[in-house]
């Protein structure tokens, strides 16, 4: 009887002590997690609208209409070149695709071209729907007209369709999915006056 109520003491303080380490680390890494994903944040933005050298978060009633009426996006922007004008949005999605929801990034100029697209956090199979964060892939979207939506194919990429990474269609879609709901959230801004003028 005492060999278990040792045993049991002995997990119980390795328990406690593991525990404890891991709360100490967290509280440790928080701010510099927080910060680096801001960092990749406004590293995205920068990439999909590579004419804004800043951006500003769209906010107030036009935030919430965003968000509300073209699901999946969670974060819009405003971009801005050096002179101080606007040159484009940028939108934040989470569409779901085969693994989860994986945040796309999609920036859209004043001519109405998507200028760039990027996969951030994901969950999708190695191999297969992971290359959505290959060049080769999100490299078809830049370019594409903001006028219509992008289409996928599984054979191979004509007028404003992309080719759909080879067994992966369903994060073809959801990476898709992201890019439209921003076309649309483009548009709807476009037709208001625009943002930031």
């Amino acid at each position: 009887m005492k060999d278990i109520f040792k045993t049991g003491l002995i997990l119980l303080i390795i328990s406690f002590v593991a525990a404890m380490s891991l709360a100490l680390t967290n509280e440790v890494t928080k701010d510099k997690i927080i910060e680096q994903r801001m960092m990749a944040n406004e590293l995205a933005k920068k990439e999909v609208l590579p004419e804004a050298t800043r951006f500003e978060d769209i906010t107030g009633e036009m935030a919430i209409e965003i968000t509300e009426n073209f699901a999946p996006i969670v974060e819009s922007y405003v971009g801005y070149d050096a002179s101080d004008v606007v040159v484009g949005y940028v939108f934040k999605s989470k569409p779901t695709g085969f693994g989860g929801p994986l945040e796309v990034v999609t920036g859209i100029n004043l001519n109405s071209e998507v200028t760039g697209l990027r996969v951030g956090s994901h969950q999708e199979t190695p191999g297969l729907g992971a290359k959505g964060t290959d060049a080769a892939y999100y490299e078809q979207y830049a370019g594409k007209s903001a006028t219509e939506w992008i289409g996928v194919s599984k054979t191979a990429a004509s007028g404003n369709d992309i080719q759909a990474i080879t067994g992966a269609t369903i994060s073809s879609d959801a990476i898709t999915v992201g890019a439209n709901a921003s076309i649309d959230a483009f548009q709807m801004i476009i037709e208001q006056g625009g943002v930031g003028n």
